[in-house]
């Protein structure tokens, strides 16, 4: 491991642990062993981090209909095999191994962890092939991890359907992490981008680029005019394939972000096809997403920004359902700080 004396890492951190299933009460505080970075691998100082829905699902191994047996299967039958949840995170790193060369002490970092997760953590251990990029000079850390997740979904799925300017698109749940983003990038590729949310929201799913942006719960799916969008982007699992068929005009994609195991076996008809999936943790996807941020194309949106402390009050907030944007985690934060709508 290369290090300097005068900037050592210490010998223990602190990290919080999942050491059971259920609700925010099943983290823990827990001190542990500072990692030494193996050959290929660097040690990151965190800086910041997020709580994805994805996180609040692991914790509380509450998956997407028909992904249970497989969750566990993945993450652990009766707990969590790796107790330290997060997926997205940057910071600086302290030590690399003596056989990485792509990075360096000092370096500034934005990295995609995936199914390794262990990002909630002040210290975090990462694999010199992981998602990982150069944080731009002029993107805050808080900024940064918050278009991780949702700016890699978007594109992806944007990508996915061969999205084109001049197409309509409706994005069903617009001001979630993944929906704010992907009604950002359609604008920002020329589709007329509309928007689904709740009425405290919709002011905001404008502001984004959706316009008009409809009350879900006065403007249900069902209720919009027939054969009227190339694509529609259901970001929270609110719709399915079979309601959406009769509003996708020819040729038309329907985009299930959140599908569940029957949604994603779906099969195309008539000429409409569903696409699903998980958008893949590359550097390719994740440069594209810093990229877009630094040209201030792709706005964060945060919801709120807690300390290290406060994670079980972190994971609380996301499973709320009430957040817009992105939930986010500093080394130093100040706890507590809800609703940040950050695009200066």
């Amino acid at each position: 491991m290369n290090t300097t004396k005068a900037n050592a890492p210490p010998e223990v951190m602190r990290a919080w642990e999942c050491r059971h299933y259920g609700g925010p009460e099943a983290l823990s505080m827990a001190i542990r062993a500072l990692p030494t970075p193996g050959p290929k691998q660097l040690l990151l100082r965190m800086d910041a981090c997020t709580v994805e829905s994805a996180d609040a699902r692991i914790r509380a191994m509450r998956l997407p209909r028909g992904f249970g047996l497989i969750g566990r299967l993945v993450f652990g039958w009766r707990r969590p095999r790796q107790p330290v949840l997060g997926s997205v995170v940057t910071g600086t790193v302290a030590a690399v191994g003596e056989r990485v060369r792509v990075w360096a002490e000092g370096d500034v970092v934005v990295a995609a962890t995936g199914s390794r997760l262990g990002a909630h953590a002040e210290w975090v251990l990462l694999d010199e092939h992981l998602a990982m990029v150069r944080r731009p000079s002029t993107v805050t850390a808080e900024h940064a991890v918050s278009v991780v997740f949702g700016g890699m979904t978007a594109l992806y799925f944007l990508d996915h359907a061969r999205a084109a300017a001049g197409e309509s698109l409706l994005v069903i749940g617009a001001t979630g992490s993944v929906g704010s983003a992907l009604v950002q990038l359609a604008r920002a590729r020329g589709l007329n981008v509309e928007g689904m949310s709740s009425a405290p929201n919709l002011a905001l799913a404008r502001e984004l680029g959706a316009d008009p942006a409809y009350d879900y719960r006065l403007r249900p799916v069902p209720s919009l005019a027939p054969a009227q969008y190339d694509i529609i982007a259901d970001t929270c699992a609110a719709s399915s394939f079979a309601e959406c068929l009769p509003l996708l005009a020819s040729r038309g994609r329907y985009l299930g972000i959140a599908a569940d195991l029957a949604a994603m076996l779906a099969l195309p008809r008539r000429g409409r096809k569903p696409i699903s999936g998980t958008a893949p943790d590359s550097a390719k996807l994740l440069q594209a997403v810093m990229d877009l941020a630094e040209a201030r194309v792709l706005r964060p949106l945060i919801d709120s920004v807690f300390s290290f402390d406060a994670m079980p009050t972190a994971h609380a907030r996301v499973d709320s359902g009430r957040k817009h944007g992105s939930v986010v985690v500093t080394s130093i934060g100040t706890s507590n700080a809800l609703f940040e709508q950050s695009g200066e």
